[in-house]
C-alpha cells in the first residue's frame, strides 16, 4: 500500500471537511447513501452487524487450519463441464433411445438377428457419443485448470496466491484493479477502492467502497485496491450459485441446437399417428404371419426416428472443443462456439489485442518552460502512487525506476516505503479510471514543499484550442500514445474542478508494441467478411494509426467517441460508418454494442481489461484473453489461454465447420424421417404390406446416412453460419423426401403387379431398396458437395458397399436382397434416374425461390 494517511482499519482517513478521497461518486449515489446510513436494502446489498476487528496480518496458519476442520472453507464445487454420470445419463437415457429399445427388445424376440441390427448401431453410437464428450470433459476441466483466477490472501503477515476453493472465513483478501471479488466480504483497507456490481444489479456505475462496506461475490474492482474480510464462503456467498451455472458445461441454449429440438417435437407429433396407423395396418388388416408382421411394423417406425442428428450433434461439438483446447482456448460455454461462426462484427480493444500489453517511453517533451530534470523527478515519484500500475505507468516506472538517480543527485521515490532519506513521499493518490481517464498523485517533495499531479490524456485534460494538441495530434497521426502530466494548483487532488485548472508540465510519448499475429488476424476477418471495429479508450487518430499500420481497412475512419450521438439509431449509423473509435467509456462500448445488435448484426467484443467487462457481457459472443482481468474471464464465454488474438480464426472456422456440417448432415437425416413416414402413410392408405424389414433399412441408413453423414460433419468447412436453421434443413428435406417415397412406392407396386407365387414379396422389396438407395445416393451426392477427391471417394466407396451386398451370396442371404430377373431391377434404376432428375430441378428451384 502506498504511504498515506490511514486510519486503523486501513481507509483513508479525511480532514475536517473534506471529501472522501478519490472519485467523489458516492455522494451521487443514492444506494451508497443508505449503506453509509445503515439503511437495509435488498438482499444484494443487505447491511451486516459490525465487521470485526480488523487485522492487517490476516489469520494464522493455526487459524486457517481450525477453519478447515470446521467446514468454514469455500467448498463451491465450480465445474467447468458435467460429470461422468451425467454425460452417460444424457447420452443413454434419451426419448428416441428409449422408443428404439422397446422395438429392438421385441425385434429379438420375433425376428432374425439381422434384423435387429438398428440396435446395436444405436449402442455403438451412444457409446462414440460418450466416449468424445468425456474427452471434451477432461480437455475443458484441464483448461478450466490453467485458467483459475488466484485471488491474493494474506496470511500470517504474507500475501499469496491461493485457489478460490482454499478460502476460509475470515480470510483477508487483497484486491486490486480487474480482481472479481470471490466470496461476500467487509471492507478493512481502502485505498480509493471503486467496484463495480453491475453484474449483480445492473447499474453500471462503479461504487466507491470504504472500511466498514461491504463488498459481494461477483463484483470486480475498477479502480483503487484494498483487502476485505471473507465473512460468507461457499454456497452462502451471493454469487456462488450463479458463478457455478456460469461457469458449467452446457450444450443447450443455441440456435442449433434449438432448432433441432423444434424438428423433433414436429417429427414425435407426426411418428405417432402414423406409427399407431402403420401397426393397426400390418397386424389386424392384413392377415399376414404375426412375426413377420411385427417385424415389417418395426421396419416402418425405426427409419422415422433420427436418432443420430443428435448424436452427431454432440459428437462435433465435443470433437471441436477438443480440436481448440489443444490450441490453448478455452469455450467456457459451449455455444460459443456456435455464435462466433455467425459473427459479422468484431469489436476489439486495442490494447492487449492489437498491441501487447507492454509500453516504452520514447521521449518526455517538457510544457511551457518545465525543467526536464524535474519532470523526471516528478515522474519517478509517480510510479510509487499505485501499487498495481496498469501499463502506461508500468512504462514510465521502466523508463524511470525509483532506485536510480534523478539527475540531481535526488534519489527517487520508492516503491514500498516512499523511498530513502531525501526522496518524495506519497500523500494521497487517484488510480487510473477508464471513465475519468486519468490519474493522479500527491507528494511531499524533498524540500517539503507539497505538490498535486496528473497524468492522463491530454484531449481530457487540455482544454479545446491549445496549442499542445497540434503536436500532440502530430504525435498520435503516428501511431505513438501520448499522456499529459499536469500540475495541480493548490496540491488538492480532490478539489472541486482539478483537473480543469491543472497546468500542463510535460508530454511523456509512449510506443505500442504491436502484436505480430495481429495483421494476419484482421486480414482473415477481412477476408471473411466480418466487420471489424477497434474501440479504445485512447486517442482515435493514435488508435487509427495503429490499425492502419496493422492493415486494418477503413482505418483511416476515426471518430472521436465524445462526439457519438446518444440515439442508438443513429449511433448504429455511425458504428457502421467507422471503423476505429476513440476516447470510448466503459458504457459506450456497452452502448455501441448494443446498438449495432440493433440493426441485425451478431457482434463479439473482446478484451482484457475491467472497462471492457460491460460490453463483453452484452456482446453476442465475449472474448477475453487469459492474461486478462479476473472480471473479463468470468464474464467471457471464450478465453485465449495463450493470449493470442491469432487464436480467433481457429475458433471462428471450428465454428463453421459444426455449424455447416451439421445442417448438411441434417437435410440428409431429415430426408430419412420425411420418407419414411410419407411411406407409412402410403401404406397405410393402400392397405398393403410395409415393404421393408429393419435390416434393410438398417443397411440403407449406414450407406447413404450414418457413415458418410460422421465423415461429413468433421471436415473442413468455411461457409459462414446463417441463421434460420430449421427452415434451410426442411426447405430441402421435405422435398427430397417426398420423391424418395413417391419413387421407391412406385417400384414397389409395379412390383406386386410383376412378381407373383413364392418369394414375390422378397423380390418387390429388393426392387424397391434399390430403387430407395439410388435415391438416398444421389441426396447425398448433393450435399456432399462441393467436390472434393475425399468427397467422391466417400460417396463411390458407399456404392460399393450396396453393389457387395447384392454380388456376394452370403450377403445377400443376410439382408435378403436379390434382385430377380432383369425388367424390375432396371426398371428400379429408371425410376430412381428419375427421380434424381426431379431432385436436381427441385434443389435448384428451392435455392432460387425459398432462400432461408
Amino acid at each position: 500500500m502506498t504511504q498515506r494517511a490511514l486510519d486503523s482499519s486501513g481507509g483513508q482517513t479525511p480532514g475536517p471537511g473534506e471529501q472522501p478521497p478519490g472519485n467523489s461518486r458516492t455522494s451521487g449515489n443514492p444506494r451508497q447513501a443508505k449503506i453509509d446510513a445503515g439503511a437495509e436494502l435488498d438482499p444484494v446489498h443487505p447491511v451486516d452487524p459490525p465487521p470485526p476487528p480488523h487485522r492487517p496480518e490476516g489469520l494464522t496458519t493455526a487459524e486457517v487450519a481450525e477453519r478447515v476442520a470446521r467446514g468454514e472453507v469455500n467448498d463451491v464445487p465450480v465445474r467447468s463441464s458435467r460429470s461422468v454420470v451425467e454425460i452417460v445419463r444424457a447420452n443413454v437415457f434419451t426419448r428416441f433411445n428409449l422408443i428404439i429399445g422397446v422395438l429392438w427388445v421385441i425385434m429379438l424376440f420375433v425376428a432374425p438377428i439381422q434384423d435387429s441390427l438398428f440396435g446395436f448401431v444405436i449402442v455403438a453410437n451412444t457409446g462414440i457419443g460418450i466416449i468424445q464428450e468425456w474427452r471434451a470433459k477432461k480437455t475443458l476441466d484441464s483448461l478450466a485448470v490453467i485458467g483459475e483466477a488466484k485471488p491474493t490472501v494474506r496470511r500470517d503477515g504474507t500475501a499469496s496466491e491461493i485457489s478460490t476453493s482454499e478460502i476460509v472465513l475470515g480470510d483477508l483478501v487483497e484486491l486490486g484493479p480487474g480482481d472479481k471479488v470471490v466470496v461476500d466480504g467487509t471492507v478493512a483497507e481502502a485505498d480509493s477502492l471503486e467496484i463495480d456490481e453491475s453484474l449483480l444489479t445492473g447499474e453500471a456505475d462503479p461504487v466507491i467502497k470504504r472500511a466498514g462496506d461491504q463488498v459481494m461475490s461477483g463484483s470486480f474492482v475498477v479502480a483503487g485496491g484494498g483487502a476485505f474480510t471473507a465473512t460468507k464462503v461457499g454456497r452462502e456467498a451471493y454469487a456462488a450459485q450463479l458463478a457455478e451455472e456460469a461457469s458449467r458445461f452446457t450444450l443447450v441454449h443455441s440456435e442449433l441446437r434449438s432448432g433441432i429440438s423444434t424438428i423433433l417435437k414436429y417429427v414425435t407429433w407426426m411418428m405417432v399417428p402414423t406409427a399407431i396407423g402403420l401397426i393397426i395396418s400390418q397386424l389386424v388388416v392384413k392377415d399376414n404371419n404375426f412375426k413377420e408382421s411385427v417385424a415389417r411394423t418395426v421396419g416402418g417406425i425405426v427409419p422415422m426416428i433420427p436418432e443420430g442428428l443428435v448424436l452427431l450433434t454432440s459428437v462435433a461439438f465435443a470433437i471441436g472443443v477438443v480440436r481448440l483446447g489443444r490450441k490453448q482456448c478455452l469455450v467456457q460455454e459451449l455455444p460459443a462456439i456456435e455464435g462466433l461462426a455467425r459473427v459479422d462484427v468484431v469489436c476489439l480493444d486495442k490494447t492487449g489485442t492489437l498491441t501487447e500489453g507492454g509500453m516504452d517511453v520514447s521521449e518526455v517533451r517538457p510544457l511551457n518552460g518545465s525543467d526536464e530534470a524535474y519532470v523526471q523527478r516528478v515522474l519517478r515519484a509517480f510510479g510509487s502512487s499505485d501499487p498495481r500500475p496498469n501499463a502506461s505507468l508500468q512504462a514510465i516506472i521502466d523508463a524511470y525506476p525509483a532506485d536510480g538517480g534523478d539527475g540531481d543527485g535526488t534519489a527517487g521515490a520508492g516503491r514500498a516505503d516512499g523511498g530513502d532519506a531525501g526522496s518524495w513521499a506519497v500523500t494521497d493518490a487517484m488510480p487510473f479510471s477508464s471513465a475519468r481517464k486519468y490519474s493522479g498523485a500527491a507528494f511531499t517533495e524533498a524540500d517539503g514543499t507539497a505538490s498535486a499531479w496528473l497524468l492522463g490524456a491530454p484531449d481530457v485534460l487540455l482544454s479545446e484550442g491549445d496549442p499542445a494538441l497540434k503536436q500532440i495530434e502530430r504525435l498520435n497521426e503516428q501511431g505513438l500514445r501520448v499522456l499529459l502530466l499536469a500540475r495541480v494548483p493548490g496540491g488538492a487532488l480532490d478539489a472541486p474542478g482539478a483537473a480543469a485548472e491543472a497546468v500542463p508540465t510535460a508530454l511523456v510519448v509512449l510506443e505500442q508494441r504491436l502484436r505480430p499475429d495481429a495483421g494476419d488476424t484482421l486480414a482473415y476477418f477481412a477476408d471473411q467478411n466480418v466487420a471489424t471495429k477497434v474501440i479504445s479508450g485512447d486517442n482515435a487518430v493514435s488508435v487509427g494509426a495503429v490499425a492502419g499500420k496493422l492493415g486494418l481497412a477503413g482505418a483511416e475512419n476515426t471518430l472521436d467517441a465524445r462526439r457519438l450521438p446518444s440515439d442508438p439509431d443513429e449511433m448504429a449509423t455511425a458504428m457502421e460508418r467507422n471503423a476505429v473509435f476513440g476516447r470510448v467509456t466503459p458504457q459506450q462500448k456497452r452502448d455501441m454494442v448494443a446498438a449495432l445488435q440493433s440493426r441485425g448484426h451478431t457482434v463479439a467484443m473482446t478484451g482484457d481489461g475491467v472497462n471492457d467487462v460491460l460490453a463483453l457481457k452484452d456482446a453476442d459472443i465475449g472474448v477475453s484473453m487469459g492474461s486478462g482481468s479476473e472480471a473479463t474471464r468470468a464474464v467471457a464465454q471464450i478465453v485465449l489461454l495463450n493470449n493470442s488474438f491469432a487464436t480467433l480464426p481457429s475458433v471462428v472456422a471450428e465454428g463453421r465447420r459444426v455449424i455447416g456440417n451439421i445442417t448438411r448432415v441434417a437435410t440428409l437425416f431429415l430426408t430419412k424421417t420425411v420418407y419414411s413416414v410419407l411411406l407409412a402413410i402410403l401404406v397405410v392408405c393402400t392397405q398393403v404390406e410395409y415393404p421393408f424389414l429393419p435390416r434393410h433399412l438398417t443397411l440403407l441408413s449406414t450407406l447413404t446416412i450414418g457413415v458418410p453423414a460422421f465423415f461429413l460433419a468433421l471436415a473442413p468447412n468455411k461457409e459462414r453460419a446463417q441463421p434460420n436453421f430449421v427452415r434451410r434443413v426442411m426447405r430441402y428435406a421435405i422435398p427430397s423426401g417426398a420423391i424418395a417415397a413417391a419413387s421407391t412406392f412406385v417400384t414397389y407396386l409395379l412390383a406386386r403387379h410383376h412378381y407373383s407365387g413364392a418369394g414375390a414379396l422378397e423380390a418387390e422389396t429388393s426392387a424397391a431398396t434399390l430403387t430407395l438407395f439410388l435415391v438416398s445416393m444421389y441426396v447425398l451426392a448433393i450435399i456432399a458437395r462441393p467436390y472434393t477427391w475425399w468427397r467422391v471417394a466417400l460417396v463411390a466407396a458407399m456404392g460399393l458397399g450396396f453393389l457387395i451386398v447384392l454380388v456376394v451370396p452370403w450377403l445377400q442371404d443376410f439382408f435378403a436382397l436379390k434382385l430377380v430377373g432383369t425388367v424390375m431391377p432396371w426398371a428400379a434404376v429408371g425410376i430412381a434416374a428419375a427421380a434424381a432428375v426431379l431432385l436436381e430441378f427441385v434443389w435448384r428451384w428451392v435455392g432460387r425461390r425459398f432462400r432461408a
